[in-house]
């Protein structure tokens, strides 16, 4: 293949992965919209819901015995995930589900919950569409960067981990730990599809020339202590689903009423987290400082740092937001979405300030 086509089935593939990422974040957005109006019962199967690929409008439309025949379907593949945990060497684990009632309660059919999750549902599918088509198209690069491939394949697989992780969220009735490890496999998806994106562009010379020259000794320095805060984020992020999971545990408490009352009934997870938020403003706003004087403040990357910056005082204000206004429902995905948005921006930079020579020259496209 000529140089020119190549060079183009790269502005292809990166436009692809730029999409499949976008909508990615896209998804975890609905996510925190379906836990904000718990919704996330709202089919008590998967894939289908109620059975059926278009769900019901009116529990008219179902058997008499339908919870019967759901908590029936749930309690099997429990039973199932319960063995796979127990070989896996998680017996403590498996224990809890076995010995935790709630898990197989069950919730009326509420038409409004049910197609929230059902689109929420659809649009992962998409997503599911997207990743293959980012394979597919990878494929054409193989003989460039063969990693790109592989990484796309890999991103493939961990979507449809994360799709069997949403139907076990499911079946276990919206356990709090694996809705956490559903996020935390979500940004790890995010941070994998980044990357993608990112070595791809190192296959084109012309994105070899956006970071400025700059002493090895200060790029290392920021980069180093940019990757703590990316794992300080990450941490933040893991307190933010344990407030989360006890918001939802209030919630329910109070049948979803009252939210003025429910920041009282949190516990000190809730304070470690708002007040963690503020160390790692501090941390950012002194490399954004360190960056301004040096090369570094020129160009896209410093941009993307102050995007960087913005989005961090947005999810604070969203924070006080939620913790002063009785926790409005539609600023709790929001507050995900910024954390999310976060995570990648800080990966992105990260990796713009560790850029090297990827490719031999014979391998970049002029």
């Amino acid at each position: 293949m000529k140089q020119k086509n190549l060079k183009e089935e790269v502005h292809r593939f990166r436009r692809i992965s730029y999409i499949t990422t976008v909508a990615v974040f896209f998804l975890i957005l609905v996510g925190g919209i379906v836990r904000s109006t718990g919704a996330g019962m709202g089919c008590p199967d998967w894939p289908k819901c109620f059975g059926s690929w278009i769900p019901p409008t009116s529990v008219d439309q179902l058997p008499e015995n339908y919870a019967e025949i759901y908590l029936e379907k749930r309690a099997d593949k429990n039973e199932r995930f319960v063995s796979l945990l127990n070989v896996l060497g998680f017996p403590t684990l498996a224990r809890q589900i076995e010995e935790d009632e709630s898990i197989l309660s069950h919730e009326p059919f509420n038409a409004t919950k049910t197609w929230i999750e059902y689109v929420n549902r659809l649009i992962g599918v998409a997503i599911g569409l997207l990743i293959i088509l980012t394979f597919v198209q990878s494929i054409r690069l193989r003989k460039l960067d063969y990693k790109i491939t592989l990484l796309s394949l890999l991103a493939l697989i961990a979507v449809v981990f994360q799709g069997w992780l949403g139907s076990i969220v499911v079946s276990t009735n919206l356990l709090q730990w694996m809705i956490s490890l559903h996020m935390i496999v979500a940004l790890l998806l995010v941070c994998l599809l980044l990357y993608i994106y990112f070595r791809s562009g190192t296959l084109v010379s012309a994105s070899k020339g956006e970071n400025p020259v700059i002493s090895l000794g200060e790029r290392k320095w920021i980069r180093a202590w940019l990757g703590i805060g990316m794992l300080l984020m990450f941490v933040q992020i893991v307190l933010g689903t344990q407030v989360r999971e006890h918001i939802d545990v209030i919630a329910a408490e109070f049948g979803y009423q009252n939210r003025g009352l429910w920041i009282s009934k949190l516990g000190t997870t809730f304070y470690i987290h708002r007040s963690f938020s503020l160390i790692l403003i501090g941390l950012h706003i002194y490399l954004f400082y360190r960056m301004s004087l040096s090369e570094l403040g020129k160009g896209g990357l410093m941009n993307r740092f102050k995007w960087l910056i913005g989005l961090m005082i947005t999810v604070v204000i969203s924070g006080v937001v939620m913790a002063y206004l009785s926790i409005p429902a539609f600023v709790q995905p929001l507050h995900l979405l910024l954390g999310s948005l976060i995570i990648g921006f800080q990966y992105y930079i990260w990796l713009e300030l560790g850029v090297a020579k990827y490719h031999s020259e014979e391998n970049v496209l002029v």
